[in-house]
């Protein structure tokens, strides 16, 4: 099976380079980007401040006064945002970073992640050499810098575009991944917060490495099945979301009860053929084709287990519907010695019906959450 190969590309304090490159005078100096409230002239905080500024201890929210009493002994740029105008950089950026993935996802105004398993083929090197095209393209184009990570997940390539900054180039192959996280504080994670670093330090979890370790039954009876979950597979790299256009639907999905708890998959099927039914209706209507199928079990201890298929190519078909959603009730009745109470049908990864073109490469896998 060919690895995916995802980037993300972060662009480096970018409102306040963008105002650098406005302006290269105050290029050397701190440079404060600030949200003035207008109360008084320093009410509001900060927005973003250049790397110079940072190593006075300015941060992002920090309130202006307080940035301005740390960088009082230097010459430092306090500047008003102009969003507009950065705005109409991103769209530039984003524009040029679209023309280097097979999927794309604007995920902020200076964040996006690019899905280019096919265009490499599966390559981590010619990742890396795409990445740095990639930078010096938006380097001469833009006269903007950005740190990119590249992993074989979302989750890895995120961490590893913070890895080295500013203009840094991160890779993370598959067989890299517990290394690379291992070390790591665990904060690094998105989701793990200052509280939930508190909560987790107070447990002995100081790592990603000691994350993984950790018993994930009680990272559930802890954090609550979705967030355990969630902690203990990103701990170890796992991360099945797809690359996704912003503003697609991200599912199509129903659920409902079954008649009585059970273990019967005539009886399951016989709930979810309508369910696939009403999915596939709703499609049509759409006019989107899909390439993930999923499903939804609520068993009898109230736990929720997920099971989904992707598909190299789009389909809309309801018998292709119901026959994956057959083959996954059946694996995940296999594994659990639990009946079902509730079930559910998902479709997501959408194309449009008229277009052919691949963009997903391969079978990416069962998931569970």
């Amino acid at each position: 099976m060919q690895p995916r190969v995802i980037i993300l590309v972060d662009f480096d304090y970018f409102f306040a380079q963008i105002e650098e490159r406005k302006n290269p005078y105050i290029k050397d100096k701190p440079v404060v980007v600030c949200v003035y409230s207008g109360r008084s002239q320093d009410s509001g905080a900060v927005s973003t401040a250049n790397y110079i500024a940072r190593k006075y201890g300015v941060k992002s929210g920090m309130p202006i006064a307080l940035a301005k009493s740390k960088l009082e002994s230097v010459d430092a740029a306090f500047l008003p945002v102009d969003y507009e105008f950065y705005e109409e950089v991103s769209e530039k950026t984003m524009t040029i970073l679209r023309g280097y993935a097979d999927r794309f996802e604007q995920v902020g105004i200076d964040e996006a992640y690019l899905d280019v398993s096919q265009r490499v083929g599966g390559s981590f090197e010619q990742a890396a050499e795409l990445a740095q095209r990639t930078k010096n393209d938006i380097q001469t184009r833009c006269e903007l810098t950005c740190s990119i990570g590249i992993g074989p997940n979302k989750l890895v390539a995120k961490i590893a575009a913070d890895a080295q900054k500013p203009d840094g180039l991160t890779v993370v192959k598959p067989d890299q991944v517990e290394s690379f996280l291992v070390p790591l504080p665990v904060d690094r994670l998105i989701g793990v917060g200052v509280k939930t670093k508190e909560k987790m330090e107070a447990m002995g979890i100081r790592t990603i490495g000691d994350l993984a370790k950790y018993d994930a039954r009680r990272l559930i009876e802890i954090f609550g099945r979705k967030l355990g979950t969630y902690f203990h597979n990103a701990s170890m790299g796992i991360d099945d979301e797809p690359v996704q256009e912003r503003g697609e639907a991200e599912s199509i999905s129903r659920i409902a009860t079954l008649k009585e708890d059970t273990r019967d998959l005539n009886a399951i099927l016989d709930r979810t053929d309508r369910l696939c039914e009403e999915v596939h209706e709703d499609v049509r209507q759409k006019g989107v084709s899909f390439k993930s199928i999923g499903i939804i079990a609520v068993l009898t201890d109230m736990s929720v287990r997920s099971r989904s298929k992707t598909y190299e190519n789009p389909a809309n078909e309801l018998e292709t519907l119901r026959r994956t959603a057959g083959e996954l009730f059946e694996k995940l009745l296999n594994e659990s010695e639990l009946k079902l109470r509730r079930v559910g049908i998902k479709v997501s990864n959408f194309a449009k019906e008229q277009k052919t073109q691949k963009q997903i490469t391969s079978f990416l896998g069962d998931s569970e959450s």
